[in-house]
């Protein structure tokens, strides 16, 4: 049977989320609000719409969501030609998909912002689907975005590992009944990732690969 190998995208395989709270914050700055660094950084992973509910509240003013979000793309943006992957990211799943696991992404990125990290990371050919923020309706934490995944791989939860960053990540893999590998690469504190799901955390994607017999991918 299929077994699936659900990853994250931002934080997880490309050391991009001090860049996206960088972008976040002087947007927020540009439309008025200063909203701390360290706030932004745990929400990273949320897809716009909800980052911004998040750190203004359901009662901010609505009409600025648009412009904010698009501050924040244009910003992040002008790094699109040079976004860093991990040491070993795409050796990981090249490792994943040539042991018989089907290796699909679960991201809040979509279009262009995707296509660049794709890039980064450098192993399409080990990359079977994505279920990015254009596939669904609800973003992380809901489930959708791994149940897509899954749906993709054609795989079962029972069989199938989510790896992320983000307490974000951890809780909608959990709900959606995978395995779940918390990396702190991200820069999310363990005991974080631990209490919102992961089974196991590992530093990056180099430490996951140097361990794959030891966790859920050596089952």
């Amino acid at each position: 049977m299929t077994r699936a190998a659900v990853f994250d995208v931002d934080g997880t395989l490309v050391d991009t989320n001090h860049l996206h709270v960088t972008a976040w914050w002087e947007a927020f700055r540009q439309a008025g609000h200063q909203v701390p660094m360290h706030a932004i950084h745990r929400s990273v992973g949320l897809g716009s719409t909800d980052l911004i509910a998040h750190l203004l509240g359901e009662d901010r003013d609505r009409d600025q969501d648009a412009a904010i979000s698009a501050g924040h793309k244009a910003l992040y943006g002008a790094f699109y030609d040079r976004l860093p992957a991990f040491r070993d990211a795409g050796k990981l799943l090249r490792t994943l998909a040539a042991e018989g696991w089907t290796v699909v992404l679960a991201t809040s990125a979509g279009g262009p912002e995707l296509s660049a990290l794709r890039r980064a990371i450098d192993a399409d050919d080990a990359i079977a689907a994505t279920a990015s923020a254009d596939d669904v309706e609800e973003g992380k934490p809901a489930p959708e975005p791994v149940e897509l995944a899954l749906e993709l791989a054609g795989a079962e939860a029972g069989r199938s590992v989510f790896v992320g960053d983000t307490v974000w990540d951890m809780t909608a893999g959990s709900r959606a009944g995978t395995v779940c590998v918390g990396l702190l690469c991200g820069g999310i504190p363990r005991d974080a990732l631990t209490e919102a799901g992961a089974a196991h955390v590992h530093d990056d994607p180099a430490d996951l690969l140097a361990h794959l017999a030891d966790g859920p991918f050596g089952r």
